[in-house]
């Protein structure tokens, strides 16, 4: 009697197996160079590949109810991140007391021996079954979609960007880290004595970055308008100060950076296990937005979508119900909104709504109310009623999913960088990297 089960190897076992053993070898993780050979290693424990022959004895052969009594192992060679392996048992002989041996490998699907051991275990005296879908799954908490725009965006040619009051350590950090990953060229507008003592403070070096002294911080932020205007700049990113004294001056009819469209605010998520990025909008700056606010806000953020290399986002406008109801107003612009796209009124994207939360971004909630639509289940961008409800909605993710999330505002002549003093320097480096590509996509269409 013999039994195989075949298990194809990615990162994410690796991580798993590094929090459940207390192994955290940089060898054996995806994104560490453990050797300092300058490429990143990814080497599958060999204990883990050991670990599958169990997967065989618990599973099939003997099958539920197994019980080991020993496991000899001898490791021949490696395996890696992306490789399929097969774990294989064969019987030996069967001794007393329910005890059987088997002779146990396991092999990269080419037939290449990586494990070659005996095992002695307690067969089960009855056959049992059981459901995998009772077990609890497992995510990993990783931001690989930020990585990637990161990847994106490094090899570009910094953008420079007017940082406006980062007289704190998290805005001046940020600025500094996305100097160091080349994706911006800070100009530090701020209170000169408050940078310095801050960057003093938390071993920060401002070595050839531009401060522009001013200790009012309306008058910073005209100052970073003036910039863009004269083309010494290409983005502003908000630091310690309130958004309403930052986007005072932006807004302003005379001298402002207004195009014409309402500005709205992008949460751009990276939610551990959704396979795609996910947009949130709008969840800072418009309150109760009408129907033609609503219009800017959907094309602001296919715009942006556009940019991060998402080349027809889907967006769902999403409200309490996935039907229209006249006794709940988001369903009536939802509609709107869906037939305006049909019609060409809004570009570059497929709108959807109507839709619920469930089936905006599960297939299978989607499919059990039968709706059929190219957004149900998939949706990219998330359009929000209001501003209330898409800032619980972004926090949730953020405090509870555990998303880390990049915040931009749209709708300006440039793309304006706007973090929450509680952001992580992951999030405040992935909303310059978010900023920058639209910078330049922008660039390159003009």
């Amino acid at each position: 009697m013999e039994a195989e089960t075949r298990r194809l190897c990615v990162a994410d076992d690796l991580y798993v197996f590094a929090h459940a053993s207390g192994n955290l070898n940089p060898m054996h993780l995806p994104h560490e160079d453990g050797d300092k050979d300058g490429k990143p290693e990814a080497v599958a424990p060999s204990f883990w590949v050991g670990s599958l022959i169990s997967s065989v004895l618990g599973n099939r052969l003997p099958g539920p109810g197994t019980l080991y009594k020993s496991q000899s192992l001898r490791f021949l060679d490696r395996a890696h991140a992306g490789d399929e392996l097969v774990a294989r048992v064969k019987l030996i002989r069967k001794g007393n007391d329910r005890c059987a041996i088997f002779h146990t490998t396991v092999s990269l699907a080419d037939g290449t021996l990586l494990v070659d051991g005996e095992a002695e275990v307690i067969a089960p005296d009855k056959k049992d079954r059981f459901d995998a879908h009772d077990v609890p799954g497992l995510t990993v908490e990783s931001h690989r979609h930020f990585d990637k725009l990161l990847e994106m965006a490094e090899p570009l040619p910094a953008i420079r960007t007017a940082i406006v009051a980062p007289e704190d350590v998290n805005s001046l950090r940020g600025a500094l880290l996305a100097a160091e990953h080349t994706i911006i060229i800070p100009i530090l507008i701020g209170d000169q004595d408050k940078i310095a003592r801050t960057a003093q403070e938390n071993g920060l070096s401002l070595d050839g970055i531009d401060i522009i002294h001013c200790t009012n911080h309306i008058e910073a932020s005209q100052i970073a308008v003036d910039m863009i205007h004269e083309k010494r700049a290409a983005a502003i990113m908000k630091g310690h100060l309130h958004t309403d004294d930052l986007l005072r001056p932006i807004l302003r009819s005379n001298g402002g950076l207004k195009t014409g469209r309402r500005i709205s605010h992008i949460f751009v998520m990276d939610v551990p296990g959704l396979p795609h990025v996910l947009m949130v909008t709008d969840a800072a700056i418009n309150i109760a937005p009408d129907l033609p606010t609503k219009v800017d806000i959907v094309q602001n953020a296919i715009d942006l979508a556009q940019s991060l290399g998402i080349e027809l986002p889907k967006v769902g406008i999403l409200s309490a119900v996935e039907t229209v109801n006249p006794k709940i107003p988001s369903t009536l612009d939802a509609a709107a909104l869906s037939k305006m796209a049909e019609r060409g009124q809004i570009t570059g994207g497929i709108v959807d709504g109507p839709l619920a939360m469930d089936n905006a971004v599960s297939l299978a909630a989607a499919r059990s109310k039968g709706l059929k639509s190219l957004v149900a289940g998939c949706a990219e961008i998330l359009v929000a009623p209001n501003l209330e409800s898409g800032n619980m909605l972004a926090k949730e993710l953020s405090f509870i999913a555990h998303a880390e999330a990049a915040g931009v505002v749209m709708g300006a002549s440039c793309p304006i960088i706007l973090n929450s003093r509680s952001d992580s320097d992951k999030s405040r480096l992935a909303s310059c990297a978010v900023a920058a590509l639209h910078a330049h996509r922008m660039q390159g269409v003009q």
